[in-house]
């Protein structure tokens, strides 16, 4: 599982990681493994009516998932509300995942808490599952293929590559708001981190192991747009990125 969103945890692999048992991050989200709740009770709860509102309102105004929406949709992996997305609550240090093994994005509930956050999240967990339907990734066994898509995406890295880069985890006011300063390079530094850091939260890995397979994909991945054809780093880079991908399909249907 992967986990992804604003929330890269803080803190070093610890000692021997590698050889303990792999949960792929599922820890992190308790509720997959419960019995689903019924709806009347789910409502009865404050934290999931706003994540179900918050949701809407991003799928429904949000240039960043309305373009990833619509390129799922053309490459046949039709994202559907009430099968696709589960509002949950999850460990303190995530904000959302994407669960390779149900093709289902998790919007932590009880770590979102506003409509920006939000936004991010599901733009992190839409790339994933864009790459997920794209193309066969290798999310359990493959840590390069998780790294690309850290760089490209899945459950075990928040903040991995292609979603970092494109889902606005990196701009600059974010960063700011980390008290995170840079000028040359400070974007590619930021997305190398967050795939860094994502991948030792939910995967029993060493750092250094972590490092090199990021590394060995990073030029790669991080040069991989797709379906953007750019780095959307605002709303307004998004909104004529999603005009510019409506156009270009117009342009191929009439060839």
């Amino acid at each position: 599982m992967e986990r992804g969103g604003e929330a890269a945890a803080e803190g070093k692999a610890a000692e021997g990681r590698e050889e303990e048992e792999d949960d792929f991050g599922y820890r992190l989200f308790p509720d997959r493994n419960k019995k689903p709740q019924s709806f009347l009770v789910r409502s009865l709860f404050t934290f999931h009516n706003r994540c179900q509102l918050m949701l809407r309102m991003t799928l429904d105004t949000n240039p960043y998932a309305q373009l990833l929406l619509e390129a799922m949709k053309q490459s046949g992996c039709t994202v559907f509300n009430d099968r696709h997305f589960s509002c949950e609550n999850c460990d303190g240090c995530v904000s959302g995942g994407f669960d390779s093994a149900t093709s289902q994005i998790v919007l932590c509930q009880n770590n979102i808490r506003h409509q920006s956050h939000m936004n991010r999240v599901v733009t992190h967990e839409l790339i994933h599952a864009f790459d997920h339907c794209r193309a066969h990734v290798d999310w359990f066994n493959n840590v390069k293929h998780l790294a690309c898509s850290e760089v490209l995406g899945c459950w075990v890295v928040v903040a991995e590559i292609r979603a970092a880069n494109l889902s606005g985890d990196c701009t600059l006011m974010n960063e700011i708001a980390r008290f995170k300063f840079g000028l040359k390079g400070h974007h590619q530094a930021c997305v190398r981190d967050r795939a860094i850091r994502s991948i030792l939260a939910v995967r029993k890995v060493s750092k250094e192991m972590a490092e090199k397979a990021v590394d060995e994909v990073f030029d790669a991945c991080f040069n991989d747009l797709e379906p953007f054809g750019r780095i959307p780093h605002s709303k307004t880079d998004a909104k004529r990125a999603y005009r510019d991908f409506q156009n270009r399909d117009r342009y191929n249907a009439n060839l």
